[in-house]
């Protein structure tokens, strides 16, 4: 039998941890545990993210094959929370994959997620 391993959070690279924990904390209302110049984290009783400080880190192009992952957050109404999220500092690719049912975005640091509607 293979080790049950408990999945803790998703840690994401960035120049500005403090900063970046800020912007996800606004878009999932995730409270900040702990933010350093060095190292941030948010997260509720159930998910957490969190943002440690790499000076040379360079987003991946989009559309392009260097993303190696992104994050998925469902929200009540697409439109709006995409208007909100770039409010906050988000940006629009003008690449948007499917069928329109969600939205690409990239953070402040250039991190792709998408806001995906509720389930049906």
């Amino acid at each position: 039998m293979t080790t049950r391993a408990t999945f803790v959070a998703v840690t994401l690279d960035c120049a500005s941890p403090k900063e970046l924990a800020g912007f996800y904390a606004a878009i999932t209302g995730y409270e900040t545990q702990y933010a350093s110049d060095d190292y941030a984290y948010i997260g509720d009783e159930t998910h957490a993210i969190g943002f440690q400080r790499v000076d040379e880190r360079k987003p991946a192009a989009w559309p392009g094959p260097d993303k190696q992952f992104h994050l998925d957050f469902r929200v009540p109404d697409v439109e709006q929370a995409v208007r909100d999220y770039v409010g906050l500092g988000a940006t629009r690719p003008d690449f948007q994959p499917g069928d329109g049912a969600w939205v690409v975005l990239a953070d402040p640091e250039g991190h792709l997620f998408c806001v995906c509607p509720p389930r049906t």
